[in-house]
């Protein structure tokens, strides 16, 4: 018995709604030209640097801390320019990608 036939039980008087699921399209204005995505060292630690977006600020913002959240490392914005800790080069890529972004890969 899975939970529905339960809830029946319990209510049997209650009608089920048919929730409708939602694509997963965020409100990020997409551009035309591609993201750059480098990568650098600072004092010695290796970093992502994502810069090139020509939409909001807040929406830029959003997509910094989206990523962030998705790959669980910190970073920050600054100067129009997202810095993540780490070199994540390939599943930042591959996540903007995801979303309908072009992705220029710069350096190495």
């Amino acid at each position: 018995m899975d939970l529905k036939d339960q809830l029946k039980n319990l209510f049997p008087d209650h009608e089920s709604e048919n929730i409708e699921e939602q694509e997963d399209i965020s409100d990020i204005w997409l551009q035309d030209d591609p993201i750059l995505c480098k990568y650098e060292k600072r004092k010695g630690k290796p970093i992502t640097i994502l810069e090139g977006y020509t939409g909001a600020t807040e929406d830029f913002k959003l997509l910094a801390k989206e990523l962030k959240q998705t790959l669980s490392v910190g970073g920050s914005f600054k100067d129009d320019k997202i810095i993540i800790q780490g070199d994540y080069r390939d599943k930042i890529m591959a996540i903007l990608k995801d979303k309908g972004f072009n992705v220029k890969r710069v350096g190495g």
